[in-house]
């Protein structure tokens, strides 16, 4: 085993031009207040990873013009396409409108835990919500679903950038399994 160097790792990588030949995964993500800067860009950086759709930045979630975002995005603001909407409901209904499943990350009483989401279940999108509060209910009772990530430990949740990226990952491996 050898260890690769960025040279070899950069020739099986897409570039800004050869984006459109990616195949997406048709999850929309949706953030509502995230406050922290560096959990946006970081979600840039994983949303790119994933080859998600696209990201709706909602409520106060800060967006690619705070340098905080960018210094974690580390310009994955420029593969994933994002756009600001103040009001996530106006998001969800649109997206449900078009036959989009909506599903929140979010401890609930019917949550399933996020590795059962099924093939049937895309075009989907995912909300996120606060790191304090979560998934406001308003927001959830416009979901079809909620996953969350089970915990086995003392604390009953994980960094929102940490959860978003266990999920995503396991997202786009139902959705390319066979």
């Amino acid at each position: 085993m050898k260890k690769l160097s960025h040279a070899e790792i950069s020739q099986n990588r897409s570039t800004i031009d050869s984006l459109h030949l990616v195949k997406k995964l048709p999850v929309y993500v949706l953030l509502n207040s995230i406050r922290s800067s560096y959990n946006v860009g970081s979600i840039f950086r994983t949303s790119d990873g994933a080859m998600i759709q696209k990201l709706y930045l909602c409520g106060y979630t800060p967006t690619p013009e705070k340098k905080e975002v960018l210094k974690t995005a580390l310009g994955s603001q420029n593969s994933i396409e994002w756009e600001y909407v103040k009001n996530p409901a106006e998001v969800i209904l649109s997206l449900k409108e078009k036959g989009f499943k909506i599903c929140s990350l979010e401890l609930t009483d019917s949550s399933i835990p996020y590795y059962t989401v099924q093939k049937n279940d895309f075009p989907l999108c995912l909300v996120v919500g606060n790191e304090i509060s979560g998934v406001s209910q308003e927001l959830i009772d416009l979901c079809d679903f909620s996953i969350d990530i089970p915990q086995f430990g003392i604390k009953q949740s994980l960094n929102v950038a940490v959860a978003y990226g266990i999920s995503i990952f396991d997202l786009r491996r139902i959705y390319d399994s066979v």
